[in-house]
C-alpha cells in the first residue's frame, strides 16, 4: 500500500504539524473520511477534536495529555486522540514528540466493548495505523523522513514495493 503524509494547513501551526494519510488512489485523506462519516452523529465530539488539534498546532504542541498511548501493540506508536469518559469516538493517530501528529481514521467505541480488537471497524482502523506507523518508522530509520524541532520533513510519500 502506497500512501502520502499530507499536512492539514487549517490545523497545523508554529507549534505542531498536523498530517493525515492519503492512500494512493483515494481522493480524501483518512481523517477527511473519518470526519465526514461521523460529523452528523457526533457533532460535538468532532468539533472538540478540531479544537484540540488547532490548539496543538498553534499554541500548545502535541502534549501527552491529549492522547491515549499504546492503542496498538507495544512500540508501534499508535495512540488515540484522548476522549473524555462520556465520549465514544476514537481517532487513531501517530504522535512524534510535540512537533507532529499524523491522523488516521477511527470510529465509535461503545462502552460495552473493552478493547478496539473487539470491534471490527476499530480493529480495521487501528491495524491500518499500526501498518502505516511501521512504514513511517522504516522511512525515518532509512533517513527518508527526518524529525526536527520544526516537525517532519523529507520524502513524505511512502512507496511500499513489498506491501499489499
Amino acid at each position: 500500500m502506497n500512501f502520502e503524509l499530507v499536512e492539514i494547513p487549517s490545523l497545523s501551526g508554529d507549534c505542531c504539524q498536523i498530517f493525515s494519510i492519503l492512500i494512493e488512489g483515494e481522493e480524501q485523506t483518512l481523517f477527511e473520511n473519518f470526519a465526514e462519516e461521523y460529523e452528523e452523529e457526533y457533532v460535538d465530539e468532532i468539533s472538540d477534536m478540531y479544537n484540540s488539534l488547532k490548539f496543538m498546532g498553534n499554541e500548545g504542541g502535541a502534549r501527552p495529555q491529549f492522547f491515549k498511548d499504546k492503542e496498538g501493540s507495544p512500540g508501534d506508536g499508535v495512540s488515540a486522540l484522548y476522549d473524555h469518559p462520556d465520549k465514544m469516538l476514537r481517532l487513531y493517530c501517530i504522535v512524534y514528540g510535540r512537533v507532529a501528529v499524523i491522523l488516521g481514521g477511527g470510529g465509535p467505541k461503545p462502552k460495552s466493548i473493552r478493547a478496539w480488537q473487539d470491534d471490527p471497524k476499530l480493529c480495521r482502523e487501528a491495524t491500518m495505523m499500526k501498518y502505516i506507523s511501521s512504514k513511517i518508522t522504516q522511512a525515518i530509520k532509512d533517513g527518508d523522513i527526518k524529525i526536527t524541532d520544526a516537525g517532519l520533513s523529507g520524502e513524505l510519500k511512502i512507496i511500499d514495493d513489498y506491501g499489499d
